[in-house]
């Protein structure tokens, strides 16, 4: 088994632009147009991994459309629809007091008061706050299938310990 992450997703192409084959960019990052200084560029294409090569970028109506080596004509570059672009996780920044989602996937959740909530499963973004999605223990005593924690941090997210993997949180185990 091997110890090499898989790439993650950083964004997506979006519709054909235009009739030279360039594509829209949805890009998943921070700073949106980040997404193109990443290298390399990866999709999965035809059940191949492969790198993406932009001759070209640019900002478009709120969003960006770029040019991709040999997809020359609209019909072509309309097979990369909806393919995710994906970067390896050893070309992202390093964090120094912070993490990645990614990081929370899989860490335990325990209320200050020593309740373990379940595991965190997945993130929300709501547009104001990011939510923890965690799935309750099978034997919870509430009858929880699942909770949705607000990541608010200080006020419910009181600590995160990545390498313990285990968030401690300010949260009634019945709500």
């Amino acid at each position: 088994m091997s110890n090499v992450a898989e790439p993650i997703v950083i964004g997506k192409f979006g519709a054909v632009h235009g009739i030279k084959g360039w594509l829209k960019i949805h890009s998943y990052t921070d700073d949106a147009e980040s997404i193109f200084q990443y290298k390399p560029l990866l999709m999965k294409y035809n059940g191949v991994m492969q790198e993406v090569n932009i001759t070209a970028w640019k900002a478009h109506s709120g969003t960006f459309v770029a040019k991709i080596k040999s997809f020359d004509v609209r019909e072509e570059s309309q097979a990369l629809v909806g393919v995710e672009l994906l970067v390896n996780v050893t070309e992202l920044p390093e964090l120094e007091d912070d993490f990645y989602w990614r990081d929370l996937i899989g860490c335990q959740v325990e209320t200050d008061k020593g309740y373990h909530l379940g595991v965190v499963t997945d993130m929300m973004e709501t547009g104001s706050k990011d939510v923890l999605v965690v799935k309750a223990n099978a034997n919870d005593a509430f009858g929880q299938k699942q909770r949705l924690i607000p990541f608010i941090k200080e006020q419910v997210v009181l600590d995160v310990n990545i390498t313990g993997k285990l968030i401690i949180v300010n949260w009634e185990p019945d709500f």
